[in-house]
């Protein structure tokens, strides 16, 4: 097995010269340098360069940026970046005008935009043209401003991933309103929660959805929302996997084809101010109410393209996939891969079934040549034993992205010895809060073990320790220096932006501290370790909860597990719960084995005091462990907002067990 760090996957020369990315280094050199900053930085001509000159003239860079990627608007007059030194408080391009659906529409031919499947018809599936798509959209455009739809309102879905759930979106942000969405096994008060915080006036549902075989109709719910939300004025019903709908028991109700005029008028833009909310998203709630944060326009468009285009290499003949529901910032990543003009692919349903491959099998017949996914699904693939590489040919895949946690070392080994050898792996790694990444791929550079390949460019990404100094080549606090233009606009009901700030530049003040460990490495790489803030302390040396995992998920017998701290005497000692494989019981030899890897694999401060066998851990409703919620069950604290979880009922099990009690 080779060490961390070392180089997986590179580049060749021709994929390099054909890279979005060359072009726009060229570009950059071009306009920018070499002059720029005499005696301080050198020409343009490389990645480094490019990010070294990107962070120190982020408001020339995002003007390029805007220029690259053709954004329609107006960018205004300059300077593109007033109040440059406030964190938070900078405005970008703030005399700019433009509409993020007109870009994401900006083509109107006969290229496939959309590809879309259920796991219930593997057989066939929906395509709609870019043509095709803005024929329906301007049909939902035209519905919503019936409705009485204007800039400024919430438009939200309780929906499947599926063609219409990108329609409305579209459709509502075409008129300048602000789009949020939850996924359909959101319990009802999760959605009220979230939606009842921001009172959408129209919200669209589908008539059921489908999970590992199995169908679930949630009108019920949606009967509950509309009861406890009385803003609703309007649910419009999508007829998905529906037999029949019950609408007029739901009195505001109404089918999507009866909502959709038949001749609705030529769709138009409402072109509005850069920083005019397009999104609202949702904190996972784990440490309370879940916090409604509200994404800007141009923000996110700006990032969403230097993303794609830059980072993920995007053309327009590529088909791009991302496994995700509409309740994670993914989704809305996704979505933005229309303003490339690629194919966006869409796929509704459990990704294992009818079989651990089955996602593979799509990506052969629907020809992905860019295909992500999660660090949690690279790692049931490999403890399944799917290699694609002997039973799919993958012709066209290039790109493998992974998101969602710390991606291993082991499952890079995995990717390039079982999946493919010449793709580049690209773990990226941001967060609902920027609905973009900090960290992330890069065409140009190699791919090494166990590491993101970069930062993100005009992200001023520094690890700092626990006084506040930069540090390279250790674990410290993610932060960023600068500011970006996809930093929220704010939270929504904090008009003096109290919440915002405490969430983000408590810890050092002027600059963002995302919560994440992570460690910038010498080759510029980054490593992240999960959440700071379940950061474990034993005897005050810092462990990151994913070292653990590592370890113990490389463990067979182990299907899952979770690693908190418990305060004891002034201190803190570390307790893993761990989920076996059905029928077996956690015996001393097992212990062993996992306490002799665990200290073998990192230090021993990483061994944890106690081991305990659970029947099931505790999941957010995106699917993330909530060690968060473990921690205060063990210490007898309230555990705020349990509608967060998937599975809240998981709790009890960690109640009153008497292995933790403290004497």
């Amino acid at each position: 097995m080779t060490g961390n760090g070392t180089i997986l996957w590179e580049a060749g020369t021709e994929r390099r010269a054909a890279a979005n990315l060359t072009r726009f280094i060229a570009q950059a050199g071009r306009r920018h340098g070499p002059g720029i900053a005499p005696g301080v930085a050198p020409a343009i001509d490389d990645y480094p360069a490019l990010y070294d000159w990107s962070i120190r003239d982020p408001a020339a860079f995002w003007r390029l940026v805007w220029d690259f990627c053709g954004v329609l608007g107006e960018p205004g007059e300059g300077p593109w970046l007033d109040n440059p030194a406030a964190m938070p408080g900078a405005r970008w391009f703030p005399r700019a005008r433009l509409n993020f659906a007109e870009n994401l529409l900006r083509f109107d031919d006969d290229e496939l935009a959309i590809i879309a499947r259920c796991e219930r018809d593997l057989d066939s599936e929906t395509r709609y043209t870019y043509r095709d798509l803005r024929r329906l959209v301007a049909q939902a455009a035209a519905a919503l401003s019936a409705t009485g739809v204007a800039p400024g309102d919430r438009v939200a879905g309780y929906l499947p991933n599926i063609p219409e759930t990108i329609i409305a979106m579209l459709a509502a942000t075409s008129l300048g309103a602000i789009w949020t969405s939850c996924s359909p096994d959101f319990g009802t008060d999760g959605v009220c929660d979230r939606f009842g915080q921001i009172e959408p006036k129209v919200l669209f549902i589908a008539g059921a959805y489908c999970y590992a075989g199995k169908r679930y109709s949630y009108l019920n719910r949606v009967r509950e929302v509309l009861r406890r939300i009385p803003a609703i004025e309007k649910v419009v019903v999508i007829p998905y996997l529906a037999d029949e709908l019950a609408l007029d028991d739901l009195g505001k109700a109404v089918a999507w084809n009866d909502f959709l005029p038949a001749d609705p008028p030529p769709l138009t833009f409402t072109r509005l101010p850069f920083d005019h909310p397009l999104y609202i998203l949702y904190s996972s709630g784990t440490t309370g109410a879940p916090k409604c944060i509200v994404h800007g326009a141009g923000g996110t468009l700006l990032q969403h393209l230097k993303e794609l285009i830059l980072h993920t290499d995007i053309k327009r003949d590529d088909r791009l996939f991302y496994f995700t529901t509409c309740g994670w910032m993914m989704w809305n990543w996704l979505a933005s891969g229309l303003a490339t003009g690629a194919t966006v692919v869409l796929y509704d349903g459990s990704p294992f079934f009818p079989r651990a491959r089955r996602l593979f099998d799509f990506a052969d017949e629907v020809g992905i040549s860019v295909f992500g996914t999660s660090a949690k699904s690279i790692a049931a693939w490999q403890k399944a034993g799917v290699e694609p590489k002997v039973t799919h040919r993958l012709d066209r895949l290039r790109t493998i992205l992974s998101t969602g946690s710390p991606l291993l070392p082991e499952q890079f080994d995995y990717v390039y010895e079982k999946v493919k050898s010449d793709v580049c792996l690209s773990s990226i790694s941001g967060g609902t809060d920027i609905v973009s990444c900090f960290a992330l791929g890069n065409p140009l550079l190699p791919v090494r073990r166990g590491e993101l390949q970069c930062r993100g460019l005009g992200m001023k990404v520094e690890i700092r320790d626990d006084d506040g100094r930069v540090v390279t080549g250790q674990c410290g606090e993610l932060t960023c220096a600068l500011p970006f233009p996809s930093m929220p606009v704010g939270f929504w009901n904090d008009p003096g932006g109290e919440k915002y700030r405490a969430a983000y530049f408590e810890r050092f003040p002027g600059i963002w501290a995302q919560g994440d460990f992570a460690e910038l490495t010498p080759s510029g790489g980054v490593i992240i370790y999960g959440r700071s803030d379940a950061t474990l302390n034993p005897g005050g040396v810092r462990i990151g909860t994913a070292e653990i995992y590592r370890q113990v998920e490389a463990i067979d017998e182990v299907t899952d597990s979770v690693c908190v701290g418990q305060d004891i005497d002034g201190d803190q000692r570390v307790i893993l719960f761990v989920r076996l494989r059905d029928g077996l019981t956690l015996d001393e030899t097992l212990i062993d084995t996992i306490r002799r890897r665990i200290r073998a694999n990192t230090t021993p401060r990483h061994v944890p005091a106690l081991i305990l066998q659970i029947a099931d851990i505790p999941r957010t409703l995106s699917g993330k462990v909530s060690e968060l919620a473990v921690r205060d069950v063990i210490h007898g604290r309230t555990v705020r907002n349990v509608h967060s979880l998937a599975n809240p009922e998981a709790l009890d099990l960690f109640r009153d067990r008497p292995e933790l009690k403290v004497t």
